[in-house]
């Protein structure tokens, strides 16, 4: 699988969003699926797939704490594009008995009582989305924060067991944003107020001039800030 890895990487290194796309259909994936969170990264790859009409599945977490925001966002893009995006919710029993346990907002008494909520409603959701999946395609980009500095286009994810790809790893905001608005693809309103990384309500807050990107999320710690999907990834 490394030396595969290495090969996607040298093959894929010099070619921009549509040679990519193009050169995936001569791999041997089977089922590839983009998972968005309708931030704007997101919202570049999913506007390339359905413009195109890419045999690609997108699907998105909705863990039952996001900003109305974000949902107006992904009603906007399923107007926009005439298309159901698929949404997976976590198990109503599993969220019953984190709170239960914890309390409804627990995840600000410690990191792990944070994670635990994060495994709940963002990683089981996402493992049932990943079913019978073997390529996952994401947002990520290297300047989103030092933690996704050493990621690269093409890595093996080994919580997940599949092969990741990371389209717009060497993008940057700048670039982001004028997709965006060339295209005129929809986002959320509260970029426009300091909010560049947006999870869940209570666990974003918008940056100050001069911050990480991602120092918006889950604020009140020192750790990294990721929520676990994206931490068990082999980089190559």
């Amino acid at each position: 699988m490394k030396a595969y890895i290495t090969e996607l990487n040298e093959k894929f290194e010099h070619k921009n969003l549509a040679e990519s796309f193009a050169a995936l259909q001569n791999e041997s994936f089977q089922s590839m699926s983009f998972s968005t969170s309708f931030g704007q990264e997101d919202q570049v790859i999913t506007d390339f797939i359905l413009r195109n009409a890419l045999p690609v599945n997108i699907f998105t977490l909705d863990t039952g704490r996001l900003f109305n925001a974000t949902h107006q966002v992904q009603e906007a893009t399923e107007k926009k594009y005439n298309t159901y995006i698929d949404t997976y919710f976590p198990e109503s029993n599993a969220v019953e008995a984190y709170v239960a346990k914890n309390g409804i907002n627990g995840f600000y008494q410690s990191v792990e009582q944070r994670k635990s909520c994060c495994t709940v409603r963002k990683i089981k959701p996402l493992q049932r989305a990943l079913k019978d999946v073997d390529l996952w395609i994401t947002g990520l980009r290297s300047g989103q924060s030092s933690n996704r500095q050493q990621l690269s286009l093409f890595q093996y994810d080994d919580a997940f067991g599949l092969i990741k790809f990371n389209p717009l790893i060497h993008w940057s905001l700048e670039e982001v944003v004028a997709y965006l608005e060339n295209f005129e693809v929809p986002q959320n309103a509260l970029h426009k107020e300091g909010f560049v990384s947006i999870g869940c309500e209570p666990c974003t807050r918008a940056i100050q001039p001069g911050e990480e990107i991602r120092a918006g999320r889950w604020w009140w710690e020192n750790s990294k800030k990721e929520c676990g999907l994206h931490l068990n990834t082999t980089a190559q």
